[in-house]
């Protein structure tokens, strides 16, 4: 989401509130504050991080392993961690290219970074909520042919986009401009019910001034006209698990209320 063109340390930054709660350290006091919130009064709520941050990995994983997808775009891609989308696909297939999209001015000082050290990546700086303009900006049409199938990723920023702006819209239009055999990752705050996450939606609603929880249901028509591959729209620990991926994996216990609170899936277009 759009933040301005320079840092401001004044005022928090869903990046890098993100980043703190990741254990990261580019964040600075008013991001730490609210980040704070969430460990001392929502305990066990930064799982929610982890928890997408994992589910994305396998997802990118499972993409060029299991397809012939060499190329990402990844819609809010907020600050560099462990295990990016361009490190995680070039891992397993070194031709993959990744164009990150993101307007917060921290996220784009680490991208022109990020640039000379790979001549795989860009880092375009468009608002996530005109495709029209990502999809056509000089450093997209460099590096993606949209001849060939595309992945494109909306980890964890569509809960960011209010209904009024009609995130369906959005997804909508990348389906319509992609070709067969291109994927979609999705991960969103889902509506919990219960006065914890309803806690927690009001504080972020009440930092960032935007953006809505919402139900499986709501989650799952984002991907309208796609084919949501298995195991469907589930809690992100879920999420076609690992060994690597903790306890939950084979069923080995109970998730908690926060792990529950953030969704993820895949979908194919047919």
């Amino acid at each position: 989401m759009t933040e301005g063109s320079s840092i401001d340390p004044t005022r928090p930054s869903i990046a890098r509130v993100y980043d703190y709660l990741l254990g990261g350290k580019d964040n600075y006091a008013v991001d730490r504050e609210i980040g704070d919130v969430f460990k001392r009064d929502l305990p066990g709520s930064v799982a929610i991080a982890f928890a997408n941050r994992a589910a994305l990995t396998r997802a990118v994983q499972e993409i060029v392993t299991t397809t012939g997808v060499r190329q990402f775009i990844d819609l809010g891609s907020g600050l560099p961690t462990a295990d990016n989308v361009h490190q995680v696909a070039q891992r397993h297939a070194p031709e993959s290219r990744v164009v990150y999209v993101d307007t917060d001015p921290q996220v784009l000082v680490h991208g022109r970074a990020l640039l000379e050290e790979n001549d795989r990546t860009r880092v375009v700086p468009v608002d996530v909520r005109d495709p029209e303009a990502v999809r056509t900006h000089p450093d997209t049409l460099e590096l993606i042919d949209f001849d060939r199938p595309v992945a494109v990723v909306f980890s964890a920023i569509l809960h960011h986009v209010n209904d009024e702006e009609d995130p369906a819209a959005i997804v909508r239009y990348w389906r319509d401009h992609v070709p067969s055999g291109s994927c979609f990752f999705v991960s969103h705050f889902r509506c919990g019910n219960n006065p914890e996450t309803e806690e927690a939606e009001r504080i972020l609603q009440k930092t960032f001034g935007r953006g809505r929880w919402r139900t499986d249901e709501e989650i799952a028509s984002l991907l309208d006209g796609l084919e949501i591959l298995d195991p469907g729209i589930v809690p992100a620990p879920l999420w076609r698990p690992d060994a690597a991926d903790g306890p939950w994996n084979g069923g080995a216990r109970e998730l908690t209320v926060w792990e529950r609170l953030i969704v993820a899936g895949l979908a194919r277009k047919a």
